[in-house]
């Protein structure tokens, strides 16, 4: 007798069968079994869904900076141009209102341009590096030098967005002054 009055009957069932609290037991292992594995299928898919959400992340930024890229460099043979104008402004318009209106128009286009990630490449007098600069004439000079730039190169997020445009030194500068200075 349980308390509170009740009888407790246990029914082993015909023929010797289990006992039901037998049987629950067993049920119970077969359902957290299949609670593990949908728990653990789960899982996987909520790892799946996070990893697709980061590649389309990343497969997005890839596309903008893409197309930044396209824009930008089509927009640097303005600046290029502009650069090249206002290098060229004859000395009587040099002080003019009008040439530092452009001056700033130029320094407000560098600006927007570094804003998005664009930086120049530095050339002159550093060593000729193929990964940046494209050599399209040897002087004499300093051989392995930049010692001309004929054409700036840049930068996108520190990747190469165009090469610099450079006269490299191939030497017989300096062998010139040595023979000067021993001759």
């Amino acid at each position: 007798m349980l308390p509170g009055g009740t009888e407790e009957f246990i029914n082993d069932g015909p023929e010797g069968e289990a006992a039901p609290e037998k049987a629950e037991s067993g049920e119970t292992t077969d359902a957290e079994k299949k609670a593990a594995e949908y728990l653990a299928a789960w899982q996987r898919a909520q790892a799946d869904f996070i990893n697709y959400k980061r590649r389309s992340e990343q497969e997005r930024q890839e596309f903008n900076s893409f197309a930044n890229a396209s824009l930008i460099r089509a927009i640097l043979p303005v600046l290029d141009d502009l650069e090249l104008a206002l290098d060229h402004v004859p000395e009587e318009h040099a002080g003019t209102d009008w040439v530092k209106g452009v001056k700033l128009v130029e320094r407000k286009f560098k600006t927007i341009l570094e804003g998005q990630g664009v930086k120049p490449i530095l050339a002159l007098g550093m060593a000729f590096d193929p990964r940046i600069h494209e050599a399209l004439r040897q002087d004499e000079g300093e051989e392995g030098v930049v010692i001309g730039e004929l054409q700036k190169g840049y930068t996108l997020n520190d990747k190469l967005l165009r090469p610099a445009r450079v006269v490299v030194g191939k030497g017989k500068a300096a062998d010139n002054k040595e023979e000067k200075e021993n001759g």
